[in-house]
């Protein structure tokens, strides 16, 4: 069987991929009855971030009329596309991100997150630049047309089953994906759970 279309990319986007990865996540129903995604990409602001398991729920992926699971590597991942912790099954995760974000409501969390990772004309990923060194660890960057995490004095290449070989952190001016807010969330101490091999990378 082929694999369906819900990987979620740093860049924003929803993939066809059979890899796996820690958290999943949903922004609303995005798929038809034959679980096929349509042209949205989200159906409300609270794009979250959550748990593969939970109080032991489960149903099929992609029910029809329910929202589409979606999933992420990591989530450094999750977050550099815009998403955020669940206040439900990762509460105090969504306790202290809010807390680090400056936004105490998550109804206010994600406005301030929508109008942060989309650009308003094109509905595409808003991006925006700053010095590599200032960058905190769990930021994304575009390097060479290639998502990067942040990671002490390196950078991870992201790749749908895992993180490739480190290089030297960027110097300069780079692309940001992570949202700005965000990136200020990290800063003031927000730590993401990222993926096993992503270990090898810190310098």
């Amino acid at each position: 069987m082929s694999p369906r279309q819900t990987r979620v990319t740093p860049l924003g986007e929803i993939v066809a991929d059979p890899a796996r990865g820690l958290f999943m996540g949903n922004r609303g129903c995005l798929h038809d009855a034959d679980g096929r995604l349509g042209r949205a990409r989200w159906r409300h602001k609270a794009w979250i971030c959550c748990l593969l398991q939970f109080r032991g729920r489960h149903r099929p992926v992609m029910t029809p009329g329910r929202y589409t699971e979606l999933f992420f590597l990591d989530e450094a991942v999750a977050l550099a596309a815009g998403h955020r912790p669940c206040a439900e099954c990762r509460r105090a995760d969504f306790r202290r991100f809010a807390l680090a974000f400056g936004v105490g409501t998550a109804g206010r969390l994600d406005a301030a997150l929508h109008a942060a990772r989309l650009c308003p004309s094109s509905r595409d990923q808003r991006r925006h630049t700053a010095p590599a060194a200032a960058l905190p660890d769990g930021a994304f960057v575009l390097l060479e047309a290639t998502p990067h995490l942040i990671l002490g004095r390196v950078a991870l290449p992201w790749k749908p089953s895992g993180y490739g070989a480190a290089r030297p952190r960027p110097v300069g001016e780079v692309t940001v994906l992570t949202p700005a807010p965000t990136v200020a969330a990290l800063a003031a101490g927000y730590r993401p759970v990222l993926h096993p091999s992503a270990a090898a990378g810190p310098g």
